[in-house]
């Protein structure tokens, strides 16, 4: 499935009224932790090449406004918030998360009445909070519902949001999350290649197999060694249309222009039996580091090796160039159904993954046997064993023991070591 540049555009192009923007914003996209807005009521943010005002207000509502007041063009980043809405700094006029002026203080007192105030209404989408992520709809009424996956429901699982920038196009950041060959290579040998070290190379991919299921596609994975009762095989890993990826946690591509991506992870753990029973009131998150503190950009570790390949493929990929192999089976699936939800949009219909039925959305279970891992969890000595195996392999030298991407505040491992008992 060789691209020509009009394809390839067509798949890229995420401002509105393309018909990749179309598309995505018939889905909800997470877009902040909830907890930063609990420290700061309002952040400026950037999504599919709109920028935008993001805010909670006193009473626990979100809204997502347009960055200037429709008076005399202010910023909403440097207003405040108060029970039901956000006030211009300027000249007062408040507006709802709706986008409706609520009030205008002199026009009011000045007049004697609210009738103009009622004329005025600033471009505003729908925010709503939910799995300790905030999330936006930016598409037509009436908006689906927030998915409510199996994982969200999990109970005794510590929780953690990770937060990154990515410099390239949203398409080839979720292309990755139906490539299950390059967890051979670029995680298993790139170190070790690089290192000159060509003994002991990951075990290979014997075979492959891509299914679909309603939201989206499932992978699974022999490699040399294994038979048809490995967990590569048997626990499949899942992408989600159009733009999620879940392998034992969730990582959204959300794109923020043409040219940039915000990668958000959603991740649990099991804790240890002995920290039952587990509730957490605030999911902490973290921020990811770019570079090391000497300039050198982090490769260690698995999302860290994700970037330097999603960005060393250009900021937006030129896939007329491509020479397609039996790996990229699953990628094909995936462009095709994005071509076909697509035409679906433009037809007027909903695009594969889009939820609107209540009753299905209470608990999305996943096709594969993720929820025994929390139910029966291995015993402690058995995760405390995988965990000391992992870092010798990637940090034998260091105190690290988080896999998946640089950056976790200190704070945040000790919580999180707690809660598997490791410490």
């Amino acid at each position: 499935m060789v691209m020509t540049a009009e394809q390839n555009e067509r798949l890229t192009r995420v401002a509105a009224g393309t018909p990749m923007g179309n598309l995505l914003r018939r889905y909800w996209h997470p877009v902040a932790p909830e907890a930063e807005l609990l420290e700061n009521p309002i952040k400026e943010i950037r999504l599919m090449g709109e920028d935008l005002v993001l805010y909670r207000t006193r009473n626990g509502s979100f809204g997502l406004i347009e960055p200037h007041c429709p008076h005399r063009r202010a910023a909403f980043k440097n207003g405040y918030v108060e029970e039901d809405g956000i006030r211009c700094s300027y000249h007062g006029w408040k507006f709802a998360p709706d986008g409706q002026c609520i009030e205008q203080p002199y026009e009011e007192a000045a007049s004697g009445h609210t009738r103009y105030r009622q004329l005025v209404c600033a471009l505003a989408y729908r925010a709503e909070a939910f799995a300790g992520l905030v999330w936006a709809y930016l598409g037509p009424a009436p908006a689906p519902l927030i998915p409510n996956w199996e994982a969200f429901t999990f109970a005794n699982c510590y929780k953690q949001i990770m937060i990154h920038h990515v410099g390239c196009n949203w398409l080839q950041c979720q292309e990755n999350s139906i490539d299950p060959v390059h967890f051979e290579w670029l995680h298993g040998n790139w170190i070790a290649g690089q290192d000159g070290i060509t003994e002991g190379y990951a075990p290979r991919h014997l075979r492959l197999g891509f299914d679909r299921w309603d939201y989206g596609f499932a992978y699974r994975r022999l490699h040399e060694g294994d038979d048809e009762e490995s967990n590569a095989w048997v626990t499949k890993r899942l992408s989600m249309m159009p733009n999620v990826f879940a392998p034992s946690h969730f990582e959204w591509r959300v794109p923020i222009d043409d040219e940039n991506t915000l990668s958000i992870i959603w991740m649990f753990d099991r804790v240890a039996r002995e920290r039952e029973p587990f509730e957490q009131d605030v999911i902490p998150y973290w921020y990811r580091f770019d570079t090391d503190e000497y300039g050198h950009p982090y490769a260690q570790r698995v999302l860290d090796q994700d970037v330097l390949s999603w960005t060393g493929q250009g900021v937006i990929a030129d896939r007329t160039k491509e020479h397609l192999g039996r790996s990229d089976a699953g990628l094909v699936m995936f462009r095709k159904q994005l071509e076909a939800d697509l035409v679906a949009v433009e037809a007027g219909r909903d695009p594969m993954g889009v939820i609107r039925d209540a009753e299905v959305n209470r608990c999305i279970r996943y096709p594969n046997n993720m929820r025994d891992g929390i139910d029966n969890p291995p015993p402690t000595e058995v995760v405390h064993q995988s965990f000391a195996a992992r870092k010798r392999a990637l940090f034998p030298d260091g105190d690290d023991f988080f896999f998946l991407m640089a950056g976790q505040p200190p704070e945040i491992t000790a919580e999180w070591k707690h809660a598997l008992a490791m410490t």
